[in-house]
């Protein structure tokens, strides 16, 4: 980029003196060189190269891989069973091997917070999956195909906005007992696929309308390729941004419905039922604050990671 820089400040046009290229024109030769010189210019290998020099990225990848760890092997971080409670023990204050203390029950708090990793996560990335796969395969089929199945999917779209995500969460929940840990993914991603089926519908109208999907329909390319092999792989960048993004607004909804107790079963260790668990004790002790910064160190590395990446596949949101 320096050499190219160089050249066009030593450059000239015809009628005029000595020309300085603007940034912009600087970019577009820039872009030209790459193209030139055959490195690879696909939206997804410029994003990585963006990502990479994002701290931002970084930061949250880190955040990411701690709870993964945790996630996967809870035993490395601690050999206390979570469900194993000595009432003798009960609001204990810290000591060896248990630096968090007992909550009411006599139960490990740094055990609990450690485990309940698991169930939290387990279910915000359900639901994300569900959340993408569903919204996104029938978003991408109407803004594809258009007429009739179009108007169907975004009438039955429009129907799930106006319901209350949470306010049905709660009243489905309580009609499918006993809770479990699928019932929870299934019921938050089918009142959130709209979300999902919209971005995705924008994202395949603006890409169906490329001059590429032109140039493999004069070719002879079938409809269903165009939108597999064409299609699909430029409009997936929205929907993977918005999917990473809420997958830290899933793992707050579970914490908020077992907080409530219409989430996850007592049985199940998660964040938002220990701290339902702790409210009661916040005047008299700290162990409500332990679960809850382990879910909100989680839910922000998720947000973090969705607005980086976001940031790396818009070029709008760069300049901005």
């Amino acid at each position: 980029m320096s050499d190219l820089v160089k050249e066009s400040e030593a450059g000239t046009r015809p009628g005029q003196g000595h020309y300085v290229a603007p940034p912009d024109e600087v970019e577009v030769l820039a872009t030209d060189r790459v193209v030139e010189t055959g490195e690879p210019t696909s939206i997804w290998t410029d994003a990585w190269r963006r990502l990479r020099r994002n701290p931002i990225f970084i930061v949250a990848m880190l955040l990411i891989l701690i709870v993964t760890v945790v996630v996967l092997w809870p035993g490395l971080f601690s050999d206390q069973d979570p469900r194993e409670c000595v009432i003798d023990n009960s609001m204990a204050p810290s000591r060896p091997g248990h630096p968090f203390g007992f909550d009411k029950q006599g139960c490990d708090v740094y055990a609990r917070t450690i485990y309940g990793a698991r169930a939290s996560v387990m279910v915000g990335l359900g639901a994300a999956a569900l959340f993408m796969f569903i919204g996104g395969t029938l978003g991408a089929l109407a803004g594809f195909f258009g007429g009739l199945l179009d108007s169907v999917v975004s009438r039955i779209a429009e129907i799930f906005f106006a319901i209350p995500m949470v306010l049905a969460a709660i009243v489905l929940l309580q009609m499918l007992r006993p809770t479990t840990m699928w019932n929870v993914i299934l019921v938050l991603a089918s009142f959130t696929w709209p979300l999902a089926a919209r971005i995705a519908r924008g994202a395949v109208i603006e890409a169906k309308s490329s001059e590429y999907v032109t140039a493999a329909k004069a070719l002879g390319v079938s409809r269903l390729g165009i939108l597999l092999r064409h299609v699909l792989p430029n409009a997936a960048g929205p929907i993977i941004v918005v999917s990473t993004i809420w997958l830290g607004v899933f793992i707050v909804t579970e914490a908020t419905l077992s907080y409530l107790g219409v989430g996850l079963p007592p049985d199940i260790v998660s964040w938002g039922g220990d701290i339902a668990k702790a409210k009661n004790d916040l005047r008299t002790s700290a162990i409500l604050f332990y679960p809850a910064a382990a879910l909100a160190m989680t839910v922000l590395s998720f947000i973090l990671l969705g607005d980086a990446v976001r940031d790396a596949l818009d070029p709008k949101a760069r300049k901005r």
